[in-house]
C-alpha cells in the first residue's frame, strides 16, 4: 500500500544520502524510482541532488508553480513508478503537499520526501509544515550539534560569522552559511 513518508532533520544528518541509496535500491532490483528536487537549490548543479559524501544523481525541478500531480501522471504514462522521492521537501507549498497526497491515494505511489523540519528563527517551512501534518509516517534523522548532543535547529551566520536572527526564510547555501545545534545553543545564540 503506497504511503506518504517525511525523512526531516536539520542540516547535515544525511537527508538526501538517505534518500539517494533509498532510490538506488530500487533501481537495484529493477523498480523505477524518479526523483524531484527544489529548482532553487542548485549548488550542485541544475536538476541534481548531491550529498556531502560524494553521491550525485539527476532530478526533475519543482517550483512554486510545479503541479506535481499533473507532472508525475504524466511521467506514468512512460510506464509504472514504483517509488517518487522528493528532496528539499521544506520547498513545497501546501497545494504542493496535497497534490503528493493525491499520488499516494489515486495513482498508488509511495512518496518518500526528505526535507529540514525548521528555518534558521526555528519556524516551520511551509512544506513541513503540511508534511508534519499530513504524512502517514514521519522519520526524525539525527544529527549532532558541537556539544554532542543531538542537533535540531540551524543558524544562520553572516558573512562576519555573526548569527543571523532576522531575514528572509530561504537562502540556500551550506557549512559556509548554517550550522546544526541543539536548542539550548540555538536559544543562546538566536532567541
Amino acid at each position: 500500500m503506497a504511503q506518504l513518508y517525511f525523512y526531516y532533520s536539520a542540516m547535515n544528518a544525511g537527508k538526501s544520502t538517505s534518500l539517494l541509496q533509498s532510490a538506488y535500491n530500487y533501481q537495484e532490483r529493477g523498480m523505477r524510482a524518479e526523483i524531484f528536487t527544489a529548482a532553487l537549490d542548485d549548488r550542485y548543479g541544475i536538476g541534481k541532488v548531491a550529498s556531502r559524501i560524494g553521491l550525485k544523481a539527476d532530478a526533475h525541478l519543482f517550483n512554486q508553480q510545479s503541479d506535481l500531480f499533473e507532472r508525475i501522471s504524466q511521467l506514468t504514462e512512460q510506464g509504472k513508478i514504483d517509488c517518487l522521492f522528493i528532496d528539499e521537501a521544506q520547498f513545497l507549498t501546501k497545494s504542493q503537499v496535497k497534490q503528493l497526497t493525491k499520488v499516494v491515494d489515486q495513482l498508488k505511489i509511495p512518496v518518500l520526501a526528505y526535507g529540514l523540519r525548521t528555518d534558521f528563527l526555528g519556524e516551520t517551512f511551509e512544506g513541513s509544515h503540511y508534511l508534519l501534518a499530513w504524512a502517514d509516517k514521519m522519520f526524525e534523522l539525527k544529527t549532532v550539534c558541537h556539544c554532542g548532543k543531538k542537533a535540531n535547529f540551524v543558524v544562520r551566520w553572516d558573512e562576519n560569522g555573526n548569527p543571523v536572527k532576522q531575514g528572509a526564510q530561504v537562502q540556500v547555501g551550506g557549512n559556509d552559511t548554517y550550522e546544526s545545534m541543539c536548542r539550548k545553543h540555538f536559544t543562546q545564540l538566536v532567541w
